[in-house]
């Protein structure tokens, strides 16, 4: 896969599908690469050009030193785009993802076509609980962060179901750079755009998922009754929704996108 060499980070990057359709950015949830989005590829190349990309500190991207901000992640995606010669595209962000999102749609609208927020919030946890993950990760790497990551990513049913999913996401979450993990953990802990979100004007959907601990709906309700004109729509899964109901998820953001 191709890298962009970008003013504040090298990203890792995959660019797929006919270049005649309108383009999709697909941004990833903290502690996650590309890869999430797998089950995703096959139906979002029948309508869009994809541009799936690692985050700064993440997957095969460079590891700037932290902290890291949304305004800066999101300014990642617009150099990334300058580069690649994309002008507008859609962007479907899952989690921190959906937070660049937001920062995008206030920042640079002009930028944006449709814009779909899934798992996410205007405020996610408190600066006091980000601070005690940033000082475990400091302290204990990134196993112990691994281990406790699947209850809050997944249902107990798809936990039991799926043990080979699992495992690899541990195994992944484990390998990462614990510096551009606390990066991106600073960037959503300093994250909070409850007073700004209502001047997002782009066509929006909110996806909730209806188990997610992180970012469950009551947070996605504020947002679809907060931006104006945004729907909203609610998957039977956890916060990695893209993986334990892929094809829930893709029908919604599929509705939303190519109407």
């Amino acid at each position: 896969m191709p890298f962009a060499d970008l003013p504040h980070a090298r990203i890792h990057y995959a660019l797929s599908g006919d270049n005649s359709l309108p383009t999709l950015v697909l941004s990833n949830s903290l502690g996650t690469n590309f890869s999430i989005w797998d089950a995703q590829v096959p139906e979002f190349e029948k309508h869009f050009r994809l541009l799936r990309y690692d985050m700064r500190g993440h997957g095969q991207s460079s590891v700037p030193p932290p902290p890291y901000s949304v305004p800066e992640l999101a300014s990642d995606v617009l150099s990334l785009a300058d580069f690649l010669g994309i002008d507008r595209f859609h962007l479907c962000g899952l989690s921190v993802g959906g937070m660049i999102g937001m920062s995008l749609a206030v920042q640079s609208p002009a930028r944006l076509r449709k814009l779909a927020l899934c798992s996410t919030a205007a405020k996610i946890g408190t600066f006091e609980s980000w601070n005690t993950r940033i000082e475990m990760v400091r302290t204990q790497g990134m196993k112990e962060i691994a281990g406790a990551t699947p209850p809050r990513w997944f249902t107990p049913n798809f936990q039991n179901s799926s043990p080979r999913v699992i495992a690899a996401v541990v195994r992944s979450i484990g390998s990462l750079n614990p510096e551009g993990y606390i990066g991106g953990c600073c960037a959503v802990r300093d994250f909070d755009a409850r007073a700004t979100v209502a001047n997002i004007n782009v066509p929006v959907l909110v996806i909730s998922a209806t188990h997610d601990p992180a970012a469950p709906p009551s947070d996605g309700h504020f947002l679809a009754e907060h931006i104006p004109g945004a729907r909203y729509a609610e998957v039977n899964a956890s916060h990695l929704s893209i993986m334990e109901d892929p094809q829930s998820f893709a029908k919604e953001v599929l509705k939303f996108l190519t109407e």
